[in-house]
């Protein structure tokens, strides 16, 4: 860890609550067998790190980022990974002397660190979802982690990165994913797949949606379904329903 990572990472520390650790590994479900075991809380709020990393970010280079997103703190992770996003702003713009390419790969091989659900969704539509975007050809990054039947948080970063491209009317992704999900065991893929489902029904592909459903709602995980009929009229939510229990 570079000095300028070591200094964010103690100022972190510092700002640490015990009571709302103890709070957020109830929340993030850190106890043994479950999604988040072994991982360590500071107990800071997601506002706390992101006025911090506000406040930072024309100071942090890319090894500092890289830096902090390998801390054992998932907080200081967070924030590590929140000024990955900064950068690749930067490179975007061309104010940044690395390319939003290598940006993209750095933070591939860091989906590993982003081991819960905040840590994915809070990046990767920001990151891979923005840059997938305007790079048609390289779409079939979201096909190899979603095969990443090993690892629950690739998985996540595949369906999650397509929010992005849902809001530029890109729906393709989103419904090809969300079927190889069909027969997934968590229930964290089942909600992010209904939550990216219905988001294509809230930004202009209700009729798309309806198609799928039609064709999938009957071999849908009840969570995935009904996540992503939330927006429906009440009789077309039970129609749906009611194919689940046909």
């Amino acid at each position: 860890m570079t000095e300028k990572a070591k200094e964010i990472e103690e100022i972190m520390i510092q700002m640490g609550d015990a009571k709302q650790a103890a709070h957020l590994m109830r929340f993030f479900k850190c106890a043994p067998g479950q999604y988040g075991y072994g991982d360590r809380f500071l107990g800071i709020r997601v506002s706390a790190t992101r006025s911090l990393v506000k406040e930072c970010r024309n100071l942090v280079a890319l090894e500092d980022a890289i830096g902090l997103v390998k801390s054992e703190w998932h907080e200081v992770r967070l924030a590590g990974f929140l000024f990955l996003i900064e950068l690749y702003k930067k490179a975007v713009k061309s104010k940044y002397c690395v390319s939003i390419d290598e940006i993209v790969n750095i933070y591939l091989d860091l989906i590993p660190y982003g081991n819960n659900w905040d840590l994915v969704d809070m990046v990767a539509p920001k990151i891979l979802g923005d840059y997938l975007v305007d790079h048609s050809d390289k779409r079939k990054i979201l096909g190899c982690l979603s095969e990443k039947t090993d690892s629950l948080w690739h998985q996540r970063v595949a369906i999650v990165a397509t929010w992005t491209m849902i809001r530029h009317e890109i729906y393709e992704d989103t419904f090809r994913i969300a079927k190889t999900y069909l027969n997934h065991k968590h229930d964290l893929i089942h909600k992010a797949s209904g939550w990216m489902l219905r988001e294509v029904g809230k930004k202009g592909g209700a009729e798309e949606l309806r198609a799928f459903l039609d064709c999938y709602a009957a071999s849908m995980p009840r969570t995935m379904l009904r996540y992503s009929i939330e927006r429906f009229p009440e009789h077309e939510r039970q129609y749906y329903l009611k194919l689940k229990l046909s």
